[in-house]
């Protein structure tokens, strides 16, 4: 099986955005056998970074990789700074941005699938796992008991959020679909990143393949980025919620819940502020690995 770029025309944003939502969609790991689902028209949908679990999931997958030597610190660092930058000065073509969140994946480029998928399992449970928010899995919980399913929807690549969901006993996971060939990684993504309009069109794709009534579901996120989603469902409501959020929520009515402490709170604020948190998650691992690297 061949595949020539330069054969195809070049897609728009929102062309891409529509691609990255369908692919996540399609490539979503529903475990019916799990769940009697007694109420199948219902479900909620729950964000991953900072929602989920602690920090970003991008760092502590970079930072596994690094120590198998997936790749180098400069390489993980010129990706980083290079989605930083487009944040810091104000770049606003959204072209260039989407390019520089794609290039964040372009390092497991050769890896075969299979080999990405063991290495993530093991990376979930050395630097994961203890990271999980209490009250964000009790909220998961209380969907599943009450017969609903549970999918996680994260710009995190889709291993990842495949990981935790089977590890936390939920449905199922959306997250970003990196291009493959033959069961091995071409670096490319398949669409975009699964972020802001993307994860509704995720949402709305599976809601429509599963038969659900997206009035009779929730939403769960942190970041302001996820209004698309949010204000989809009928039952939206704000965790751990950036100072935009926040100030959505309570102007609309919605549950908000933040389990972090006022001082962890106050610097999600001053995070929100210079950057996104896939951007912040991938600065931090490339300052990490440059302070370990010595450069």
């Amino acid at each position: 099986m061949s595949r020539d770029p330069a054969a195809e025309p070049p897609l728009n944003l929102r062309s891409r955005s529509s691609l990255a939502g369908q692919a996540a969609a399609s490539a979503a790991e529903v475990e019916h056998a799990l769940q009697a689902a007694p109420d199948p028209g219902a479900a909620a949908f729950f964000d991953v970074d900072n929602t989920l679990m602690k920090g970003a999931s991008l760092f502590h997958l970079a930072r596994g990789l690094h120590r198998r030597e997936f790749f180098t610190g400069r390489d993980i660092a010129r990706a980083a700074w290079q989605q930083a930058w487009f944040r810091v000065v104000g770049v606003e073509d959204p072209d260039h941005v989407a390019e520089a969140r794609a290039s964040a994946l372009a390092f497991i480029a050769g890896h075969r699938v299979d080999e990405l998928e063991q290495v993530v399992r093991e990376i979930f449970d050395e630097q994961m796992a203890h990271r999980i928010w209490p009250g964000t899995r009790a909220l998961a919980q209380m969907h599943l008991d009450r017969g609903q399913r549970v999918w996680l929807v994260t710009a995190a690549p889709v291993e990842v959020a495949r990981t935790i969901a089977h590890r936390l006993g939920l449905t199922g996971a959306l997250g970003t679909v990196a291009e493959s060939v033959d069961g091995v990684y071409t670096g490319a993504l398949t669409g975009q990143m699964l972020h802001g309009p993307a994860k509704a069109d995720a949402v709305r794709a599976l809601a429509e393949r599963e038969g659900l009534d997206l009035e009779r579901c929730s939403a769960y996120s942190d970041s302001s980025n996820d209004l698309p989603m949010l204000g989809l469902v009928g039952d939206p409501c704000a965790v751990n919620p950036d100072a935009r959020l926040r100030a959505h929520a309570r102007r609309n009515g919605w549950r908000v819940h933040d389990y972090r402490t006022g001082r962890r709170a106050a610097r999600a604020g001053l995070a929100v502020a210079v950057g996104s948190g896939t951007v912040l998650g991938a600065s931090a691992a490339a300052t990490a690995l440059r302070r370990r690297l010595g450069t």
